[in-house]
C-alpha cells in the first residue's frame, strides 16, 4: 500500500473518530479536535515536537484573524442588545403595521441585528421581545418567532464577523469585504424565502397556540445611571450597518486606485474586519451607550456579558485551525491538491457536501466549517482559478444544513417557543435545511457567473 493512501486512510480515519467522540464519547468539541489533530499527527510519523508545533501554528494561524473579530463583533451586538438598540429597530420596523406584514418586517430586523452578534445571545435576550409583540397583535408566538430565528441565521450561517463564515475567511486567505458583498447577495433571496415565504407555508404546522404567560422571563435591561436621550434609530442603524458598509467601500476602494497610495492604504484599513469593527464599537459606545446615559462600568458589563459566550468557540476555532494545519505537516493536502483535477465534482459542491455531512454528524456549524475547510483548502492550491469567497459561502451554506437533536440551537427554539419536537423539526430543521440550500444554489450561481 502506498504511503499516500495511508495518509489518506489516516485522515479519514481521524474523521470519522472526531465524530465518534463528539456523537457517542460526548467529548467537549475543543478536546475532540486538540486530540484528532495531535493523534494525526503521531500515527503518520511525526515526532512529538513536530506535532506541538504544528499544533500551535494551527492554534496561531486561524486565531490571529478570527479571534478579534469575533470578540469585536460581540463586544458591538451586547451594546446594541443591552442599549435598547435592538428593540428600537424592531418596534420601529413593526409599528401599527398589518399583522400580515409582521414575518417580513420582523425578518428583515433580525438579519440587521444579527449581523454583528452571536445566534444564540440575539435570539435568547430577543425572545421576550417575540412574546410581547405576540400578546400586542394577538398572533401565534411562531408568527413573530419563526422568521425572527431565520433572519437572525441568516447573518448567523453566511456572514462574517460570525464564528463560521469567519474561519472559513481565515482558512482560505479569502477577502472578508467581497465575502460580505456576495454573502448579502444570497442573503436577500435566503431571507425572504426562509422568512415570511416560509412562515406562511409552515402556519400549517404551528399547531395550539403556545402560553404566551409561560414563556421565557423577560429580560433585566440595565437601566441608565442617568437620564439620558432615548437611543436613536438612525445611530442604531449606523452602529449595526457601519462595519460590512466600510469593508465594501474597503473592497472597493482598494480596486480602483495604486497600491501605495495614501487613499489605497485608508480603503485598505477600512477592508480589514478589525479595524472596521473597532471603528463601529467605539461609535457604539458614545452614540447607544453615553449618549443615552449608561456609565462606563454598566457599558463595560454589556459588553462581558456578551463576551463571557464566546470563550468556547474561539477555542473550538483554535483546535479546529490545529487539525487543518495537522493536514497539512503531514502532507493530506498536498495529496488531495495533486488528485483534485481528476475530480469531477465542483470545488463550491464538495466544500458544501464535506460541510454538511459533518453537520448532520456532529450538530455544530462552527465544528463543522473548521474541520471541512483543512479538507478543502488544498482545491485553492491546486485551481488557482477559484474564488476562496465562494468556497467560504459554500461551507458556511453546508454548515447549517440539517440542524436536529445534536444541535443546541434546535432545542433553544423548541423551549423557548414551548414546542414538540416534531413541530420544531417541522419548522427550524426545516428552515435550516432550505436556507442551506439556497446558499448552495446561489454559490453554484456565482461561480458561473464571476
Amino acid at each position: 500500500m502506498s504511503s499516500e493512501i495511508v495518509s489518506l486512510l489516516w485522515a479519514l480515519a481521524a474523521v470519522v473518530v472526531l465524530i465518534l467522540m463528539i456523537t457517542r464519547a460526548k467529548l467537549n468539541p475543543f478536546l475532540a479536535l486538540s486530540i484528532t489533530a495531535i493523534a494525526l499527527g503521531l500515527v503518520n510519523g511525526l515526532t512529538p515536537g513536530e506535532v506541538i508545533d504544528a499544533f500551535k501554528d494551527g492554534v496561531g494561524a486561524i486565531l490571529g484573524g478570527t479571534a478579534p473579530t469575533i470578540g469585536l463583533g460581540v463586544i458591538l451586538g451586547s451594546l446594541l442588545l443591552g442599549s435598547g438598540g435592538a428593540d428600537k429597530i424592531v418596534d420601529s420596523f413593526l409599528g401599527r403595521r398589518p399583522v400580515a406584514w409582521i414575518p417580513s418586517l420582523i425578518c428583515v430586523a433580525a438579519v440587521i441585528i444579527g449581523l454583528p452578534h452571536l445566534f444564540d445571545v440575539s435570539f435568547v435576550m430577543l425572545a421576550p421581545l417575540v412574546y410581547t409583540v405576540a400578546r400586542r397583535r394577538n398572533v401565534h408566538l411562531l408568527w413573530v418567532g419563526l422568521p425572527l430565528a431565520s433572519g437572525l441565521y441568516v447573518s448567523h450561517g453566511l456572514l462574517p464577523p460570525h464564528p463560521s463564515p469567519t474561519a472559513a475567511v481565515s482558512a482560505y486567505g479569502a477577502n472578508t469585504g467581497l465575502t460580505i458583498a456576495y454573502g448579502l447577495i444570497i442573503a436577500v433571496p435566503t431571507a425572504i424565502v426562509c422568512g415570511p415565504l416560509f412562515t406562511r407555508f409552515a402556519r400549517r404546522w404551528f399547531g395550539p397556540a403556545p402560553d404566551l404567560d409561560g414563556g421565557p422571563a423577560p429580560v433585566t435591561d440595565v437601566e441608565p445611571e442617568r437620564p439620558g436621550r432615548p437611543v436613536s434609530l438612525a445611530l442604531s442603524l449606523i452602529s449595526v450597518l457601519m462595519p460590512p458598509v466600510l469593508m465594501l467601500i474597503g473592497t472597493i476602494g482598494t480596486a480602483n486606485t495604486a497600491e501605495g497610495t495614501a487613499p489605497y492604504n485608508v480603503f485598505e484599513a477600512f477592508n480589514d474586519s478589525i479595524i472596521s469593527l473597532l471603528v463601529a464599537v467605539v461609535f457604539a459606545f458614545f452614540a447607544l451607550g453615553r449618549r443615552s446615559g449608561f456609565s462606563a462600568g454598566q457599558l463595560q458589563k454589556m459588553s462581558g456579558k456578551g463576551l463571557a459566550a464566546v470563550g468556547p468557540i474561539i477555542l473550538i476555532l483554535g483546535a479546529g485551525g490545529a487539525l487543518k494545519q495537522m493536514f497539512t505537516a503531514t502532507g493530506v493536502d498536498a495529496i488531495i491538491a495533486d488528485h483534485a483535477g481528476s475530480w469531477s465534482i465542483p470545488a463550491v459542491v464538495l466544500a458544501w457536501v464535506v460541510a454538511a455531512l459533518l453537520r448532520i454528524c456532529l450538530g455544530s456549524a462552527t465544528v463543522a466549517t473548521t474541520a471541512a475547510t483543512g479538507i478543502v483548502a488544498p482545491l485553492l492550491a491546486a485551481d488557482p482559478t477559484l474564488s476562496p469567497e465562494l468556497l467560504v459561502l459554500a461551507t458556511a451554506s453546508g454548515s447549517v444544513m440539517l440542524s436536529h437533536v445534536n444541535d443546541s440551537g434546535f432545542w433553544l427554539f423548541k423551549e423557548y417557543y414551548q414546542l414538540s419536537v416534531k413541530q420544531t423539526f417541522r419548522t427550524w430543521t426545516l428552515m435550516l435545511s432550505i436556507q442551506s440550500l439556497i446558499g448552495l444554489a446561489g454559490v453554484v450561481v456565482l461561480s458561473a457567473v464571476i
